[in-house]
């Protein structure tokens, strides 16, 4: 029933709720709600044009109940309507009248009121953090908002059903406690405020153990705590709980189960006697120290094996070995350890604890455990004469007694067993022994030390026959000896002696000079006496020898363009030393049998030559008085340019080693051709003939011309002196190209002059215009 009645209404409303949005979309007037409770509603709306007042109502639908109407002036534009009946929809509307009464336009809307306030029936604390408070329900509610105030401050949550709490609160804090009802339309008014005050904190533990059976528990102090409740119990729930009150900050808990974990639990009270949270912590109780440790020792690793009883509640296990001179330590699980690269010659005092997350019990009593001796050292072996060895070393800690031991190379091994630091043992001739010392005691033999071997002299060779082999070289047989092929003892001073004369010592050349172009002398140290000493030149071009029995000695005729090698060898009645060192020695490099000019052009001459031994570079020169060509090359010719034509020259060729060495070479004089003429040109004559014409610059010579076209070649050779010739009767209407040449005495022309290209035209039969038409190369 009461759910149709909330359809109904429901329906009503949202049907006056579209009626009041079509009245105000004709209008232009609207009304909004700003805040509700749940007998109060806070609207505001716009000016109207016109109003003088406004009317506001407010009917509840559906509900038997009254109406509520306030009047407002033009300017106020807010206001609020009370009382209304709480969780209502109520139909809220505003009206805007003129000053004649009329109402101009009006807006109006559907509005839930809140529930009703609710009332709190008890309010307490059983955390310091939080408050719970109890209410009755109120109709319509769909949430409750609660609210503990301190002072200014406060702190609000949403509930959906009693009772709620309120958390994130202080400790011991009087908080003052309201509640409020919600629905979709709003928030109710607080309820009347109840007082509530948290409990106190819970105080903070902190434990430890000093001890394998007490545990020491401390905290802070508890804002308005007067006294506090402890108590411990075994974590696993066995034995008893044991609870203390005091008025403290710490507690010592006794007769405690060692390495055992227990729970502590702790809580403060007020003056009223009101217990404040409880703090849990767990602690574990230290462990006892081990018992039954024992040692085992392994003399020949150096290593001690450490075990125990073990005991309640560790964790892990540390051993610490400790001598003067170093100390060692194991942590483990287990109730056994190993400990390796204990030190030879110590005393370890071995001891053990036992250690779990509470801490470490004390240690064991210690056990001693004496280590084998280190092995003996500074160990010296003396032959004081042949056949008897002494060993000697020093002294260890904890050497009880030594033992040497020496074996030979052969395989026999004798021992010396003593408590003194020295060991005397027989010996041979040629033989290798290997020794060695330990030191023992108690724990066994020490580790293997330093093993020395000592060889002891060769023996002597029973014959021996020496043989001069060379200069330097003596060869001696002999029958073979023990021990002798090692030689690391030395030599066997016992052994008898032979004396043999060696031949010449090699000679040293200190200088080699070359006193004539084909003569060179050779110098050395002379340090033999009595001998005669051969000279030898050893290259390409074959031997060249000098003998002398001073220091120096002469080789002539040593050919050019050679490289030697030259060394000394003395020679005396007993034989010949080996050679002395060879130093190399060059002659200079050969002349070249002939040498060629060729004049290429009228200031280019073209020189060539053939090879020269030993030579590897060539510089050629053409001197004058009017000048100098010079050319440097690697080749067998060279073009030397800027000749003088008509001009004597004198030639020369120095030929250059790779060394650097140098030969000056002269040659017959060479004479440049004659002078080319110039300004060459050429004029038509009244009888068909042609003059060429030409201009020189030297003194009285000859020349020649001639003339080469298509219709014939004419030659024309003048009278001394001359400087033009006529060629006549010479056909017209053809090219000729005209060269004219000075003739040597010896008949020759030379082909490099120039010659120019001219064209005779016809006039008629005869010869017309003459046209110069450039030069031609020479060919």
């Amino acid at each position: 029933m009461g759910g149709r009645r909330c359809e109904s209404v429901l329906y009503s409303a949202l049907a006056l709720a579209s009626l009041a949005a079509v009245i105000s979309a004709n209008t232009g007037f609207s009304i909004s709600i700003y805040d509700v409770t749940s007998r109060s509603v806070y609207l505001r709306w716009p000016k109207f044009s016109g109003a003088i007042s406004y009317r506001v109502t407010a009917s509840p639908v559906n509900v038997v109940g009254h109406s509520v109407m306030a009047h407002f002036s033009d300017v106020t534009l807010t206001g609020f309507l009370t009382p209304l009946t709480p969780n209502t929809i109520h139909t809220v509307k505003v009206e805007a009248i003129d000053e004649n009464g009329i109402i101009l336009a009006e807006a109006q809307t559907m509005q839930l009121t809140a529930p009703e306030i609710p009332i709190i029936d008890q309010a307490y604390s059983k955390l310091s953090n939080s408050i719970t408070v109890e209410w009755t329900a109120v109709p319509g509610a769909t949430s409750y908002l609660l609210t503990a105030q301190d002072g200014e401050s406060f702190i609000e949550t949403i509930i959906t059903n009693s009772p709620g709490t309120v958390t994130g609160l202080k400790a011991a804090t009087l908080y003052k406690i309201t509640i409020r009802s919600i629905n979709s339309g709003g928030k109710s008014q607080p309820s009347p405020s109840r007082k509530a005050k948290t409990v106190l904190a819970a105080p903070v533990l902190s434990a430890s153990s000093p001890s394998y059976d007490s545990i020491v528990v401390s905290w802070g102090a508890v804002h308005m705590a007067v006294g506090f409740s402890v108590s411990i119990m075994r974590s696993d729930g066995l034995g008893n709980m044991v609870k203390e009150n005091t008025t403290n900050t710490s507690l010592v808990f006794t007769s405690l189960d060692s390495g055992t974990l227990y729970t502590i639990k702790a809580h403060a009270w007020n003056v009223n006697g009101i217990p404040g949270d409880d703090f849990t912590y767990n602690q574990r109780t230290s462990p006892q120290a081990p018992a039954d440790v024992q040692v085992v020792f392994d003399s020949g690793t150096l290593k001690a094996i450490i075990s125990w009883t073990p005991t309640e509640g560790t964790l892990n296990y540390s051993v610490t070995a400790s001598s003067r001179a170093s100390k060692l330590n194991c942590v483990t699980s287990s109730t056994s350890c190993s400990m390796a690269s204990l030190h030879c010659g110590s005393v370890y005092s071995i001891c053990v604890i036992a250690s779990n997350d509470a801490g470490s019990s004390k240690p064991t009593d210690s056990v001693s455990l004496k280590t084998v001796p280190c092995a003996p050292g500074s160990i010296t072996i003396e032959e004081d004469d042949p056949g008897n060895l002494s060993v000697s070393w020093s002294n260890v800690d904890l050497g009880e007694y030594y033992v040497v031991f020496v074996k030979s190379d052969d395989g026999l091994e004798v021992h010396c067993n003593t408590s003194h630091t020295q060991c005397h043992f027989q010996s041979d001739c040629g033989f290798m022994y290997f020794i060695s010392v330990f030191a023992y005691n108690k724990a066994g033999q020490s580790p293997s030390g330093e093993v020395l071997n000592y060889t002891t002299a060769p023996c002597c060779p029973s014959d021996i026959h020496p043989v001069l082999v060379s200069s330097d070289t003596i060869e001696i047989v002999w029958s073979p000896v023990r021990g002798a092929e090692i030689e690391i003892r030395g030599s066997n001073t016992s052994c008898a002696s032979k004396c043999v004369l060696t031949a010449p010592c090699s000679p040293e050349i200190t200088n080699i000079s070359k006193d004539a172009l084909s003569i060179i002398s050779v110098y050395w140290r002379s340090n033999n006496d009595e001998a005669t000493y051969i000279v030898t030149a050893r290259g390409d071009a074959g031997l060249w020898h000098c003998t002398s029995s001073g220091n120096s000695c002469s080789i002539p005729n040593l050919p050019c363009g050679s490289v030697f090698f030259v060394s000394v060898m003395a020679s005396t009645t007993v034989g010949q030393s080996l050679p002395s060192y060879s130093i190399p020695f060059e002659t200079a490099p050969c002349c070249p049998n002939d040498l060629t000019l060729t004049q290429l052009t009228q200031s280019v001459t073209n020189i060539s030559w053939s090879a020269g031994t030993g030579a590897q570079t060539y510089v050629t020169v053409l001197e004058s008085p009017k000048g100098w060509a010079r050319c440097h090359t690697l080749q067998n010719q060279c073009l030397l340019g800027c000749i003088t034509c008509g001009t004597n020259y004198t030639v020369s060729l120095k030929a250059i080693s790779e060394t650097g060495l140098t030969s000056d070479c002269t040659y017959q004089g060479y004479s440049s051709s004659a002078c080319c003429p110039f300004g060459v040109k050429l004029y038509r004559l009244s009888n068909n003939g042609i003059r060429i014409y030409w201009r020189t610059s030297a003194g009285l010579i000859n020349y020649t011309t001639h003339l080469y076209g298509s219709k014939g070649n004419f030659t024309c050779t003048p009278k001394s002196g001359l400087r033009f010739c006529d060629v006549t009767e010479i056909p017209c209407g053809d090219i000729y190209t005209v060269m004219v040449s000075p003739i040597t005495d010896k008949g020759t022309k030379p082909p490099f002059c120039p010659k120019k290209i001219y064209s005779v035209t016809c006039s008629g039969r005869s010869v017309g215009m003459v046209i110069y038409r450039g030069k031609r190369s020479t060919e």
